[in-house]
């Protein structure tokens, strides 16, 4: 085992000027992630630098078996912590021969209202709270709870230490340095109200690279799972009864909202959510009715409302930001299986592009 070891942590650069490229790619549910590698003439500073590649579409969900080849455009170039050296991941969509976007490929659009003249002079900036449950690999039970039975109530868990409260810590940390070497604008963790739930935040980030660097971000801590034999959750109710859900809150500013008198355009930008409350709802994750009950600091999710400092809320808005009469809010709808890249362009333009009638 340690001469595989060593073979795994080669330092190719010593001997060679080839890379190695992980592309990475949403499949066709629109939450599992694929990868394939392929070797590159390096070092590569630019995704532009990078070829498109192809893969077979019918094998996830995204083409039909008689026209199968999807086309991969690199987007989004990372360093990669798991071949170090000057090897890299990079992000990519996904497209028909024909140069068309995919159904699933949710980032092209996304791009192209960030680049709206109007979005792109706000200057949007997200911090997205990712949170999560590791479940044990065999039986799908959350890490650290007793196999066919449960832990002691929520209470002790949130932010805590110690080998009773704390389970996954390991995989926690590997993740965050991990994607601090990545260059992930990583932010923090914290354990969460749920045992065996975690959470990373992701932030702030410009326009459609909150997008990517999610995705990345969650590429690699399911790789990170993998070789630690544990099940990455991203169901945002992985256990029914008294137990907290896992979300993606999404923090949001503009420009704008940052300079004095921000708090009247915060206050505009959330009654205009509220008047898609509907729409934004349907585009914020899978099973998210299992979740916002108005119970476990959630808002129903047939209901709008939005406060300072409640946690209950559908918008939060920070004591701080109150305060200060500038700043941010916090979109605290989306499931922990959300699109980032639809929830992110979507806040952009409803509070940005669209018009009550």
């Amino acid at each position: 085992m340690s001469l595989l070891t060593d073979l795994v942590n080669l330092n190719l650069s010593d001997c060679t000027e080839k890379i190695i490229v992980e592309y990475i790619w949403v499949g066709g549910s629109g939450i599992d992630i694929r990868s394939k590698a392929r070797t590159i003439s390096g070092p590569v500073t630019d995704p532009s630098q990078l070829p498109k590649w192809n893969y077979d579409g019918s094998s996830t969900g995204q083409a039909p078996g008689e026209d199968s080849e999807v086309i991969l455009y690199p987007q989004a170039i990372f360093k990669d912590p798991f071949r170090r050296g000057n090897n890299i991941l990079v992000m990519c969509d996904c497209y028909t021969p024909q140069g068309e976007p995919i159904p699933s490929n949710k980032r092209c659009k996304a791009a192209k209202i960030f680049s709206d003249p109007a979005v792109a002079a706000e200057e949007t900036w997200f911090g997205i709270e990712q949170e999560y449950t590791l479940l044990q690999k065999d039986v799908k039970w959350p890490l650290g709870w007793p196999i066919g039975g449960f832990p002691g109530p929520q209470g002790p868990y949130y932010c805590s230490a110690g080998a009773d409260k704390a389970f996954g810590r390991d995989i926690v940390d590997a993740h965050y340095k991990a994607c601090l070497y990545a260059g992930i604008n990583i932010s923090g963790i914290n354990g969460e109200v749920m045992p065996g739930q975690w959470e990373f935040q992701v932030g702030p980030s410009v326009g459609i690279s909150a997008g990517d660097q999610l995705w990345v971000a969650r590429y690699i801590l399911e790789r990170i799972t993998e070789i630690a034999g544990v099940v990455l959750s991203l169901d945002p109710k992985p256990i029914q009864g008294d137990w907290n859900g896992a979300g993606a809150h999404t923090n949001f500013s503009t420009k704008s909202m940052r300079s004095e008198g921000g708090y009247e355009v915060i206050k505009k930008a959330i009654e205009k959510l509220g008047f898609r409350h509907k729409e934004h709802i349907s585009a914020y994750g899978e099973g998210n009715e299992r979740r916002l009950t108005g119970r476990h600091e959630t808002a129903d999710i047939n209901t709008f409302v939005w406060g300072v400092a409640n946690r209950g809320a559908s918008i939060r808005v920070g004591r701080d930001t109150e305060k200060r009469g500038k700043g941010y809010f916090e979109d605290r709808r989306p499931a922990s299986n959300m699109d980032p890249y639809v929830v992110t362009s979507m806040i952009a333009e409803t509070t940005l592009l669209w018009k009550p009638n």
